[in-house]
């Protein structure tokens, strides 16, 4: 059995996700205990829960003590991960693309192509944007042999939610491939969307784009940024993402999503400041890539690196993930990741 203390590290939901996503895709039993210790909420939330519910769901397996506020559960795969579509209502504005990443590394393996419909909500704070899956994560996983796509069906904000992805993925053939970004190189391109919904008569995203035009123009960046007036959102909303591709294959992205009182300059402002800065660090992946690539990475065969713009809880958190549960060796010296990923396949580790 896997036993994970909940409080360690950022003691945050994304022990939850992936101790339970990595146990699914390992089939080994999973008692995790003092769950999202160090939030102001301890326990178990509805997003949390419907994410563990779902993972139970593609690989057949059995939840113990799976409820709002529940501070330990006992997680035990039925199972490989099966193929099919499948669709989940968080209920909330919960995210979607939180959810998606949830089971994206299990369904890697899964024999057959895993599709997912997911209803909630796309854009807000704290929660990676569905556009920053489909444009910096996904082609960045392509790399690494990992075929998926995304589709935004309707754009969904807080409070009410109600937005829907579609996300397609096709198995894993052989392993997964590590990933080596030793060096930014030359920004070739900058590019963007900016979305928003019942906003057309107040130039939401036309303001957003001229305020981060301004911010980049400053350093001597053009951009190319789609805009897009949405009216199938069940509110107003609005959403921005930027990223910069580079020469020797990075992609670097930053978004940020509208709330009450959060202009649309401020918006604009915000996403183009984080992408500047993060350039200026000579960072090969951006703050929200350099968490979200290491369970990838620790399940490569060979050691993948790249260039962080900084050490965040998430990149510790992830890291202490993969080494505890999956035995990977990884070291950052001077913001350069380096993961010796463990090979995995389903026949050698048994999921």
């Amino acid at each position: 059995m896997i036993n994970i203390d909940g409080a360690q590290k950022s003691g945050s939901g994304t022990i939850v996700r992936f101790a339970v996503g990595l146990a699914a895709l390992l089939g080994e039993e999973l008692c995790l205990t003092n769950i999202r210790a160090k939030r102001g909420k301890p326990g178990l939330r509805p997003q949390h829960l419907k994410a563990i519910e779902a993972l139970e769901q593609i690989c057949q397996g059995t939840l113990d003590g799976a409820e709002i506020g529940s501070r330990e559960i006992r997680f035990k795969p039925g199972g490989e991960v099966k193929s099919g579509y499948y669709e989940w209502d968080i209920g909330t504005a919960g995210s979607t693309t939180l959810l998606a990443m949830t089971l994206l590394p299990a369904a890697c393996f899964a024999r057959g192509e895993v599709s997912f419909r997911i209803s909630g909500g796309l854009f807000q704070d704290f929660a990676p944007s569905a556009y920053h899956m489909q444009f910096v994560l996904f082609p960045t996983l392509a790399k690494m042999g990992v075929t998926a796509g995304l589709n935004i069906i309707r754009p969904g904000y807080v409070p009410r939610g109600g937005g829907i992805i579609e996300v397609g993925l096709k198995p894993i053939t052989g392993r997964i491939k590590p990933i080596r970004l030793a060096k930014q190189g030359r920004v070739t391109a900058i590019k963007g969307i900016a979305l928003s919904s019942h906003l057309k008569e107040r130039r939401v995203s036309e303001r957003m784009v001229e305020k981060g035009n301004e911010v980049l123009g400053l350093k001597g960046y053009r951009t190319r940024i789609e805009i897009i007036h949405d009216t199938q959102a069940l509110q107003r909303g609005a959403a921005l993402v930027l990223y910069a591709v580079t020469n020797t294959g990075c992609i670097i992205g930053a978004d940020r999503a509208g709330e009450p009182r959060r202009t649309s300059e401020d918006i604009g402002r915000y996403v183009a400041g984080n992408l500047t800065e993060d350039l200026a660090t000579g960072a090969t992946v951006d703050r929200y890539l350099a968490d979200q690539l290491i369970f990838y990475a620790a399940l490569a065969d060979g050691i993948s690196e790249y260039r962080i713009p900084r050490l965040t809880e998430h990149v510790e958190t992830n890291l202490w993930l993969v080494e505890t549960i999956l035995g990977a060796k990884t070291e950052v010296d001077a913001n350069l990741v380096k993961i010796q990923g463990v090979g995995f396949s389903p026949t050698r580790l048994g999921a």
